[in-house]
């Protein structure tokens, strides 16, 4: 973010003098979109709307507090009272920026939740009466919600082993926390909900059953990084695996090389080609089985997909692509056949010789189909 200007109290950006002082228990409000500010994070807003900006310049001109409010629908763009929710964070304005392109940035502190009672109208941006939400004095101390604390705790500091790359200082941030509502608030923060979800532990004024929402968002969130991470684990061994295949087989074809040995894979891609020659395929065929060939030359043995395309190709040589050529019509050695494998049945071998004349003389022509009957035992 660039920075071209800071603002203070006493050198805001614009004036916006004139109006009439915000009751004390009003404030300010800026809304946000796909934004839930929880108390005690530190988070940058960018402003875009001119009535978010007087907002911000109105309240660091006079030292005041802001109400950060999150949209329940993101693409409204003038959101009024029924386009927010109920429940915000009081923010302190830490810094206010403005861009080289004009644009406006508040890094704010959240301190306390409020609740909206009533918006109030007279002012060129959204102002609230509101009622500070304050956690009850004990209640964090008591035997149930340490345990619901320390159980948080455990399962934060488990879900930040499981991530990659997570910096030493938020192990430590969270090793350090005492508070436990504030340990539900900033691990709600940190975790990989939905805006909608995030309200929803916002909205969870009971310490105890907001410790147990965030607890059950966290034990799925440290399920999923288990599987990703077993996952993980498995591809690597099994990428492992096959990588040392590969470097063995290369290392066995470069000293069969240098024994002047003859490589497999080439002449058994040689024998492929050879056989495919002789085929005698359909035109389409042979072009999808050189096309294939070519593809297991250029993949290495170890592939998961050598041996499939091998079969492949075997297979489609194996066909009976052609039919096989016809022997020519001998009415005598025909005659001689028949006599020698079956005895008498005169009419029946007469007629099977005047057929097969039939045939040699017209090997065009349409045939009738021979049926004999008689008993068992006749051939």
């Amino acid at each position: 973010m660039a920075e071209t200007e800071t603002l203070s109290a006493k050198e805001p950006e614009t004036g916006t003098g004139g109006e009439r002082p915000i009751p004390d228990d009003a404030i300010a409000i800026i809304p946000v979109r796909q934004l839930v500010m929880f108390p005690g994070m530190v988070v940058p807003v960018t402003l875009g709307r001119p009535r978010s900006v007087a907002a911000a310049q109105d309240a660091v001109r006079s030292e005041r507090q802001i109400g950060i409010l999150a949209q329940r629908d993101g693409s409204v763009d003038e959101p009024g009272e029924i386009d927010l929710y109920r429940i915000g964070t009081i923010a302190n304005i830490v810094r206010y920026l403005t861009g080289k392109d004009g644009t406006h940035h508040v890094v704010s502190q959240g301190e306390q939740r409020f609740r909206v009672v009533e918006f109030l109208d007279g002012w060129p941006f959204l102002v609230a009466r509101i009622e500070r939400i304050a956690q009850p004095e004990g209640e964090a101390e008591t035997p149930e919600i340490q345990a619901r604390f320390i159980n948080l705790k455990r399962q934060a500091l488990e879900a930040l082993e499981l991530l990659p790359q997570v910096p030493q200082e938020m192990v430590q941030q969270i090793g350090a926390i005492t508070d436990a509502g504030a340990l539900a608030d900033i691990v709600a923060a940190y975790l990989d909900l939905t805006p909608e979800q995030k309200q929803e532990v916002l909205e969870t004024i009971d310490l105890a059953a907001r410790i147990d929402r965030v607890s059950r968002f966290l034990a799925e969130r440290i399920e999923v990084l288990r599987l990703s991470q077993e996952i993980g684990q498995q591809t690597r061994a099994s990428l492992d695996k096959r990588q040392r295949e590969v470097l063995l087989r290369e290392q066995m074809a470069a000293i069969q090389k240098e024994l002047g040995e003859s490589d497999g894979k080439a002449s058994e891609i040689e024998e492929l080609t050879a056989a495919i020659d002789k085929a005698g395929m359909p035109k389409e065929v042979e072009e999808q089985a050189r096309r294939e060939l070519r593809r297991l030359e250029r993949m290495p043995e170890a592939a998961a997909e050598y041996g499939m395309i091998r079969t492949y190709l075997d297979w489609l040589i194996e066909l009976p692509w052609q039919l096989p050529p016809e022997a020519p019509i001998d009415l005598k050695e025909a005659r001689r056949i028949l006599d020698e494998d079956h005895y008498g049945l005169d009419k029946i071998k007469r007629r099977i010789i005047e057929y097969l004349a039939v045939r040699k003389l017209a090997p065009e022509g349409k045939a009738p189909i021979l049926c004999f009957v008689g008993p068992p035992g006749v051939g």
